[in-house]
């Protein structure tokens, strides 16, 4: 059989969740950066999983039924996650990037149960009367790099965040280039309205964690 026209330019990254099943994230091989799974959305979504969020064995799952909004989200990969663990999930990128997600989305139907998963367009800096009430969380992985977006990114952080959010933030430290300075300048807006901490790497996915991969909780100030 002829592959369809959205089997040609992609490979599959398999993730394993702790209860045996296997996320399939379909990335492109060529394109822009959003089209390719990073390690810092991996990290991110074995972070959900682990058992202060998830364990079933006593009964806890802080996914059930919450309002996810995941930004930025490339392949979906995070927020796909959050959805198999009984999140309500809003998985937002670019227009160009919803193809991918549709797909991804598709793909891993048969994972989600209790939660559920749609797609839309979010550009950062504009309206976000779409996704009021405020969600209980959001997700964003590898979002940091590019110097023109730092603005409207925390600008959709205040406008998304209400006094419950909270944002999970999972970025790798970059030290070539600009990306110090990206960082540094983000952090530095960020901290006028939010408070961040740190999540230490006994806290993370054991297997999946990297001294060079960061886990912050933001919240804002009250």
């Amino acid at each position: 059989m002829a592959a369809g026209p959205d089997e040609v330019d992609y490979f599959v990254r398999e993730i394993e969740k702790n209860d045996g099943c296997t996320l399939k994230v379909k990335q492109c091989y060529l394109g822009d950066v959003g089209c390719v799974v990073w390690d810092a959305a991996i990290v991110l979504a074995k972070y959900l999983e682990t058992k202060q969020f998830y364990d079933p064995s006593s009964g806890v799952n802080v996914w059930a039924g919450r309002s996810v909004v995941e930004l930025g989200a490339g392949t979906g990969v995070v927020g796909l996650m959050a959805a198999t663990l009984g999140a309500l999930v809003t998985v937002t990128d670019l227009e160009d990037l919803q193809t991918l997600l549709m797909v991804n989305i598709r793909e891993n139907q048969a994972l989600i149960s209790g939660g559920s998963v749609t797609a839309k367009v979010l550009k950062w800096g504009e309206d976000v009367s779409d996704f009021q009430p405020p969600p209980h969380y959001v997700l964003m992985a590898d979002c940091i790099y590019y110097e023109q977006s730092i603005v409207p990114l925390v600008e959709s952080l205040k406008l998304l965040s209400g006094p419950e959010t909270c944002i999970i933030c999972c970025y790798e430290q970059r030290t070539e280039g600009i990306n110090p300075k990206v960082e540094m300048q983000f952090f530095e807006l960020l901290q006028q309205n939010f408070n961040c901490e740190e999540i230490p790497s006994d806290k993370q996915d054991p297997e999946f964690s990297s001294p060079d991969i960061r886990i912050l909780h933001i919240r804002r100030k009250v």
